[in-house]
């Protein structure tokens, strides 16, 4: 290379160099100055990185005063047997309409859910024929009574004398799940 580089006249050499040095710069821009931010990128996902973990840690080192908690929470609600728990809450929105002076003209069969970890949901669907105050009454202790049910949805109408209200009420009941029947299943297992 340096033999053919010495036998270029002057000229040619600063052509030479000048090409070269040009191919160097657009080399350069193509493929390295794109890359600069690359270390600051890098950085910031790093620290991210850090952050996440301490969160991911402190929450690890919270483990055994969640679990005190969880165990706390469970002790607390009363427990009724699953085959007990949809005439609990019938027997639950009887009384109740009752104490209100609101009449259940149909309720469906109930639906049992069970996609929580803690509780179990029924949820039963009721039609009822009241006034505005006996109504209003009814959802009013259902909801701040122990039944733990709620209304998940309500359709208002009035009857055909402008009276009364008819409305179909969906009632979701939340019941704890027991705990023990699946704290005996490993008991057995580890038994065989």
């Amino acid at each position: 290379m340096k033999k053919y580089f010495s036998q270029l006249r002057p000229l040619e050499r600063r052509l030479a160099i000048g090409v070269v040095v040009v191919v160097f710069l657009v080399l350069n821009y193509v493929f390295i100055w794109p890359h600069f931010s690359d270390w600051g990128n890098l950085r910031q996902r790093l620290d991210s990185a850090r952050n996440k973990l301490k969160l991911y840690q402190t929450a690890i080192a919270q483990t055994d005063s969640y679990q005190k908690q969880v165990n706390s929470l469970t002790s607390q609600g009363e427990f009724v047997a699953l085959e007990n728990q949809g005439v609990n809450m019938l027997r639950t929105l009887q009384a109740q309409s009752a104490q209100s002076g609101v009449s259940i003209a149909n309720n469906s069969r109930q639906i049992t859910r069970t996609n929580d970890a803690f509780f179990v949901e029924q949820v039963q669907n009721i039609t009822v024929l009241a006034d505005d105050r006996s109504l209003v009454d009814f959802l009013y202790k259902l909801g701040s009574g122990a039944s733990m049910i709620r209304v998940r949805d309500l359709e208002l109408q009035p009857d055909s004398p402008k009276q009364h209200l008819n409305a179909n009420i969906q009632l979701v009941a939340s019941y704890q799940k027991n705990d023990q029947a699946a704290n005996l299943k490993p008991a057995t297992a580890k038994a065989k």
